[in-house]
Formats: C-alpha cells, structure tokens, sequence
C-alpha cells in the first residue's frame, strides 16, 4: 500500500521506513537467542504450532499492515475515529497474519502493540520514546466500537477479566511502562557496560518479564508460571544478566522451567519487540 496524500515526510516518520522498522522489530526479537520457552534459532520453546520459519513469515506478512497504520495516522490527532479506523486495519492484519501462519497466532499481540507505535511514530515529528508511548496511549484510551463480543474474547481478554491484570489493552493505555521503564533501560544500560546486543536485548527481555503480569504465561500456567517466570527473571538479572556466566546459567534454569510448565512469556515478546522498535527508530535532533 502507499499513502493517498502526496506528503513530503520526514525521514524519522516516513510511513516506509516505519514499516520496515516495525518488520525488523519482529524478525530481530524472534531470532534472538536463547530465549526462555519462546520461539527461537534453538527450536519452539513451549509451542506447539509456532516455530522460527513461521515467525519470520508472519513477520513479514505484516509490513503492508505497518504501513497501512502509519499511512492512516499522518496528520492526524487520537481520535475514536482514529482508534477505530485503526483497530480495522489491524484486524485485517490479523487475517493476513492467520494466512501467512497456517492459522497460528504468532503475533496477534505484537500488531496491537507494535502496530499502535507505528501509527504514534507517524503523527509525530519526533521519535522520543516517551512522547511516541503517550501518543499511543492517547489513541488506545479511546473505545473501538466495533470490537469483537465478548463471546470473541481472545485469550488474553478472558486472563485480563479472570485474573485482573492490566493485559494488553492496559499496558498501552497506560502508555507502555515496561517499555520505558524496564525494557529500554535495561537494553542502554546492558550495551554500556560492554554486553553483546543479544545480550542486552535478552536483559530487556527479562527486565520486561520480571515484573510484567503476562497474559501469555497466565493463560498456559496461571499464577504458579507466573510467579516462576518473575522470580526466575530478577534471578537472572541479579546474577549479572545474559552476559555473566551466572547469568547465562539462570537464564538456563528458566527456560527449562517455563518450558516444563508450558508456559511461554508472549506478552513480554511483544514488548521487547516494541522497545527494539523505538530504539531502531531514526532521531531527530
């Protein structure tokens, strides 16, 4: 797709370059590795019905859904309107997603997520985290009219109304905090004291997963999973992070864990895959 309107954009909110951030976003978290009970180069974690080829094709089918929602915001200002012309596209994105998959949902939570950022990005001629994370939550705090009823709940909806957690829909509402507060510090801090990116990004990972009630880890395990995935998160990071051998070792004793319990941490994948995406974003000075 292109944008209608003939915009001279700047680099930092051209609809394209979004796009393909918002791709990369997803390939990079999907191929990072070793992550613990998700998809990655080791094998599928804790799915059944996802693996690393299956990810990289979802990721993929998505970038026209990218562009469709950076292209819809441009000029525009959070809107119901908005809210919703949006939540049409990503659930458009949704069915190219399922096609792609062969039905799995590899990254339904991710279009949500990502997808919000990515139209935030393009009404702003700036891209600081924190202004494109309250932009995004400007639009998410609006209703969508023509939601799915509640007896289309998605897993997720139903852990957010069983367990009374934030979910989704909070998270970005409350304008991504584990983004700005956990995972992109972690991230900067990771590669200032001399780690690997992949390291950095695997202590974003769990800085996010550490204190992140995760519907996807509810769902499969309930509170025990979760309890498992948080402490063994804070025991990674307290043993120096992915970079320490300690570190690694903990991270190890995770996965196992939270493979034994079926529990694989989605929620907190999807947002490493947004705060790659903000950090991936060009600057503007």
């Amino acid at each position: 797709m292109a944008c209608t309107q003939p915009v001279f954009f700047d680099i930092a909110c051209d609809p394209s370059i979004i796009a393909d951030k918002a791709v990369t976003a997803l390939i990079d978290e999907a191929c990072l590795t070793p992550k613990p009970a998700l998809v990655d180069r080791r094998g599928s974690g804790a799915h059944r019905d996802l693996d690393l080829d299956t990810m990289l094709r979802s990721a993929r089918s998505l970038r026209s859904t990218f562009l469709e929602l950076a292209c819809a915001a441009i000029g525009e200002k959070p809107s119901q309107r908005l809210r919703e012309q949006l939540a049409r596209i990503g659930r458009e994105g949704e069915v190219a997603m399922l096609r792609a998959t062969n039905g799995s949902n590899a990254h339904r939570g991710a279009i949500w997520v990502v997808g919000l950022l990515c139209a935030a990005a393009a009404m702003s001629p700036l891209s600081d985290p924190s202004v494109l994370c309250a932009q995004a939550a400007a639009i998410a705090r609006f209703d969508d009219r023509f939601a799915p009823s509640p007896n289309a709940l998605s897993n997720g909806a139903r852990v957010v109304q069983r367990f009374g957690v934030a979910g989704a829909r909070g998270q970005a509402a409350e304008g991504f905090p584990h983004v700005l507060e956990a995972g992109l510090p972690a991230l900067h801090r990771s590669r200032a004291n001399g780690a690997t990116e992949d390291e950095a990004r695997l202590d974003a990972l769990l800085a996010i997963i550490a204190t992140l009630d995760d519907t996807c880890v509810l769902h499969r395990g309930g509170r025990v999973a979760l309890e498992a995935a948080q402490s063994g998160a804070r025991d990674v990071l307290q043993a120096g992070g992915a970079a320490q051998p300690q570190g690694r070792a903990a991270l190890t004793r995770l996965d196992h864990r939270l493979t034994e319990l079926n529990a694989s941490p989605g929620g907190a994948a999807d947002l490493l895959a947004a705060t790659l995406f903000l950090d991936t974003l060009p600057r503007v000075d």
